[in-house]
């Protein structure tokens, strides 16, 4: 990294669960890089020759069907990793990432990231436990596009973006993650027009307030229990 570059923020995410050291020798392996909002961190089916460290901002995960329509897979924000199974594996992204908001990541070679992991076996059980929790957290999804509504897809998501990037305003929990409803659809597998009517029926029960790229859960309670 530059020797003049700004300090990584309070270490969060993936980051968090590693000792000063390995943090310190991993975000030293990497060359700080800054994305605007709407840049394309990487391409689906591109060349995996780093993975991408966020320090700050947050990040879409997504893929295009045959037909052109987005599916939007996560959302990351601080102290993620990014590209790590194409810099283990050496095969192409399987997804597209882009900004949210501007981003400053570390960005560390494929070749450096699997020698930092050989210098530190307990961060690699680390990385081995949260790639199993994202392919359970995969695969409760697929059981919920199979089980629920697109009003239930839709409240369940609602809860986990309060979860994880709400903040506490004076009627609920707000959600600070700028997203649209094309977006939220390619993440419940609806159609906009269907995710419309679900956040116009969640408004009427009072649960959630809507604002241009921004919902603020009113009633978490009740939203939660509509998501099982």
């Amino acid at each position: 990294m530059d020797p003049g570059a700004a300090p990584a923020p309070t270490a969060t995410g993936f980051l968090s669960v590693l000792e000063e050291a390995e943090r310190s020798d991993l975000l030293g392996r990497g060359r700080r890089r800054r994305y605007r909002r709407g840049a394309t961190v990487f391409h689906e089916g591109g060349g995996s020759d780093a993975i991408v460290v966020v320090l700050s901002g947050r990040v879409k995960v997504s893929t295009v069907t045959p037909d052109g329509k987005e599916v939007v897979l996560a959302f990351r924000g601080p102290g993620d990793l990014l590209g790590e199974l194409s810099a283990i594996d050496g095969g192409a992204r399987s997804a597209t990432v882009g900004a949210l908001e501007p981003v400053d990541a570390a960005v560390v070679a494929a070749t450096d990231f699997r020698a930092f992991l050989s210098a530190h076996p307990r961060v690699a059980i680390l990385l081995l436990e949260m790639l199993a929790r994202r392919l359970r957290d995969a695969d409760r999804k697929r059981v919920e596009f199979g089980a629920h509504d697109t009003l239930g897809r839709v409240a369940a998501r609602l809860v986990e973006l309060a979860e994880r990037y709400g903040e506490a305003v004076t009627d609920g929990v707000r959600i600070t993650l700028p997203l649209s409803q094309e977006e939220l659809a390619g993440w419940t597998g609806s159609s906009r027009e269907a995710v419309g009517k679900a956040l116009h029926a969640l408004r009427g029960l009072g649960w959630v307030r809507t604002e241009r790229r921004r919902i603020t859960v009113l009633q978490m309670e009740p939203l939660r229990r509509r998501s099982m």
